[in-house]
């Protein structure tokens, strides 16, 4: 999953990437509002934790620019504003969630898996294709009874498979999703940890999860 902060407090965007990369997601900063709009015209995220009060463009211009476009990427809202009417404001304006200043780390997080976990129709933050489980807050992985130890990059491309079952996701359409902007790897990166996950989670195993689409990319299925 990749987030984009913007936030333009230098160090509390820091802290919070921090946090978020710590939580196992790929992240971008940017720290004010037009550079927000220029980057989510090109780039398709997974979520946008966003300040309101930012120079160039505010927090509200940068989300209708995003609905404007079409794009229901999943926004939280950060505000030193704390009134009913302005929390009213921010979601009636299209945010997905809002977050008061000061605020924890850990709800940080938790309102972050939340509102991806809802987006991609989640009930809970365990997701489960045939025997395959993965927990998307305690970051566990296990297959029948079998538990998997899996890198933040490779449960990163389990979760994104696995959030799209079913569904062909091209090469590109993986990179731009689990990989950030920083990233100056080789161009078949994607292969390269496809090829990890399977010797972790299909070898062994009679019914193979993770399929080839020739020409067109990679789909996880139940296996049946």
């Amino acid at each position: 999953m990749r987030i984009l902060v913007v936030e333009d407090e230098r160090d509390l965007n820091e802290i919070i990437g921090k946090q978020l990369i710590a939580d196992g997601y790929s992240v971008d900063n940017c720290f004010d509002g037009e550079e927000a709009i220029d980057i989510l015209d090109y780039t398709d995220y997974d979520g946008v934790v966003l300040d309101i009060m930012l120079p160039k463009a505010d927090g509200y211009q940068v989300l209708r620019s995003i609905r404007d476009k079409g794009k229901s990427t999943p926004v939280l809202f950060l505000t030193a504003k704390d009134s009913v009417e302005d929390r009213v404001l921010g979601l009636d304006s299209g945010a997905n969630d809002y977050l008061v200043k000061p605020f924890s780390l850990k709800e940080l997080s938790a309102r972050v898996r939340a509102m991806i976990r809802h987006f991609y129709g989640n009930t809970s933050n365990e997701i489960v294709i045939g025997d395959l489980h993965l927990n998307r807050e305690s970051h566990q992985v296990k297959r029948g009874e079998t538990y998997i130890n899996l890198s933040a990059k490779e449960f990163a491309l389990l979760e994104y498979l696995m959030l799209n079952k079913g569904k062909v996701l091209s090469r590109d359409n993986i990179e731009n999703h689990i990989w950030n902007f920083d990233y100056e790897g080789g161009t078949n990166v994607v292969d390269v940890y496809i090829r990890y996950l399977r010797k972790k989670i299909d070898d062994g195993f009679s019914k193979k999860m993770i399929e080839t689409v020739r020409g067109r990319g990679y789909v996880i299925r139940d296996g049946e």
